[in-house]
């Protein structure tokens, strides 16, 4: 089964929600009805924006300043945007995506004060043609996303170690995004169980299928 057009799905949330494991089961259901797609993260996805992600989650002895943040996070999404999201969408793959422009609105936007025409800027020079087609907003209490994390087995990076209040002001910051974009958010609670997320997804992934139909 396929669609009209190859979809851009992001998948957004603080810390802990269960992003990786959403974008996984989503895939699952692509495999499913015999969709292709390409999965991403960001920042990441392709050699240069990896280590620009080592930059940005790394420990320094030299501060990162939030300008200097910013800008390395829409760096690696210029070259991610460029070697693998317009090219897999050209070839008629979906792409999966651990985070886009929506986590900066968030996290530089709302929880480090950045301000936003400083990031609408960014975004018209970088992406302005390209934003998600869904974006599926994952979130669970702050218990279950600290316990999560701590649970990891890591040590946390940088950006996992800001305190409590960062991440609240963050996951404020998605709220007010699915607010101001009910057509493109899809909300999926995490804490209920791997069974009944993986049914949600199921139920996005059948919206986004209807309304592809829908506008042939």
């Amino acid at each position: 089964m396929g669609t009209t057009k190859p979809l851009f799905v992001s998948f957004e949330g603080v810390e802990g929600v269960g992003k990786t494991t959403a974008l996984s089961l989503f895939a699952d259901l692509l495999d499913e009805q015999n969709i292709a797609y390409v999965r991403n993260r960001e920042p990441g996805g392709t050699p240069v924006a990896e280590a620009l992600r080592e930059i940005v989650l790394g420990e320094h002895d030299e501060p990162l300043t939030d300008t200097t943040e910013l800008l390395l996070m829409f760096a690696a999404r210029a070259q991610s945007v460029a070697e693998v999201i317009r090219p897999a969408l050209a070839q008629g793959s979906w792409v999966l995506c651990d985070r886009f422009t929506d986590a900066t609105l968030a996290y530089q936007g709302v929880a480090r004060g950045m301000p936003r025409e400083r990031i609408d800027t960014l975004a018209d020079w970088v992406h302005s043609d390209l934003w998600p087609d869904a974006t599926i907003w994952l979130h669970a209490p702050p218990a279950v996303t600290e316990q999560r994390m701590s649970g990891r087995g890591r040590d946390k990076d940088r950006i996992e170690q800001q305190p409590a209040d960062f991440f609240a002001a963050a996951a404020d910051g998605y709220a007010r995004l699915a607010q101001a974009n009910p057509e493109r958010y899809f909300q999926v609670e995490t804490s209920a169980g791997i069974d009944v997320v993986k049914a949600r997804l199921a139920d996005v992934l059948d919206a986004l299928l209807a309304r592809s139909v829908a506008r042939q």
